[in-house]
Formats: C-alpha cells, sequence, structure tokens
C-alpha cells in the first residue's frame, strides 16, 4: 500500500490518536454531559409531575370553594327564612300587644263611662230627692225630715229600678 501513497506507520498513530482523543473525551466530556442531559431530564421530568399535582390541587380546590360557595349560599338561604319568621313573629307580636292595649283602653273608657252614669245617676237622684222635698214642703206647707223623706224616695226609686229590670 505504500504504491498507493498510504503510510502505515502514520494511520496506525492516527488511529492511535484517535482512540486516545475517543478515550479522553468520552471520560472527560461525554460522561459529564451526558450525566448532566439526564440531570436535566430528571428536574424537567421532576417539573412536570410538580405541575400535574399542583393542576390537581387546583381542581380539588375549586371543586372546596365550590361546594363551600354553595353551602354558605344555603346557610344564607335558611337565615333570611329564619329572619322572615322572626320578623313575621315579631308582628304578630305587636298586634297582639296593640289588641290588647286598645282592648285595655276601651275597658277603661267604659269603666268610666259606667262610673259617670252611676255618678250622675247618684246626682240625679240627690237632685230629685231635694225637688221633691220642696215640692212637698210646698204642699204641705210643713217642713218634713229630710233624710226620712229621702230614704223614702231611695226606697221608691229601688223598687222601681227592681221592676224596670225584670
Amino acid at each position: 500500500m505504500e504504491n498507493i501513497g498510504v503510510n502505515w506507520q502514520l494511520v496506525v498513530a492516527f488511529l492511535i490518536n484517535f482512540l486516545v482523543l475517543f478515550g479522553l473525551l468520552t471520560a472527560i466530556l461525554y460522561k459529564p454531559v451526558l450525566k448532566m442531559l439526564d440531570e436535566r431530564a430528571a428536574k424537567i421530568k421532576e417539573s412536570l409531575e410538580q405541575a400535574e399535582k399542583i393542576k390537581e390541587q387546583t381542581s380539588r380546590s375549586e371543586e372546596q370553594i365550590k361546594a363551600a360557595v354553595e353551602a354558605a349560599r344555603k346557610e344564607g338561604q335558611v337565615i333570611i327564612a329564619q329572619a322572615s319568621q322572626i320578623a313575621e313573629k315579631i308582628k304578630e307580636e305587636a298586634k297582639d300587644g296593640a289588641r290588647k292595649e286598645a282592648d285595655a283602653i276601651v275597658i277603661k273608657a267604659r269603666d268610666a263611662i259606667k262610673l259617670e252614669r252611676d255618678k250622675s245617676i247618684a246626682d240625679l237622684r240627690s237632685e230629685f230627692s231635694n225637688l221633691t222635698i220642696l215640692a212637698a214642703e210646698k204642699v204641705i206647707k210643713e217642713s218634713l225630715d229630710a233624710p226620712k223623706h229621702r230614704k223614702l224616695i231611695n226606697e221608691v226609686l229601688e223598687q222601681s229600678n227592681t221592676f224596670k229590670q225584670n
């Protein structure tokens, strides 16, 4: 092969140089680069897994928030219903209180009217007794005993009241 211009010693030297360089590059450069690429791939895989976990947690959190909002909405509706019932109850109690107060006022007014009527009747009886005594004095021209005469008139009036009631 020397005829073709190939120098075997030179080819063997190039081959040895190539293998030494290849071995050095593999040991010094290739393995650390490969290790760095594997670590980077592992970090990327780990980041993707964490992103997936975060996505799942976010999904669960959203569901929990929706459930909490729904529960709060229901609780709010219950509170509103209770407030409406309490308001209605207070309204009814106020109406009952007003009715009782009105009834008490009517009873007081009736009592006052009855008292006034009884007083007026007593005043009329007294006045009637006095007029009757004066009239009787003028008719018989002598003075009657006023207390006896009043007693007599009151008895007559009471008897006439019992006849009217029956």
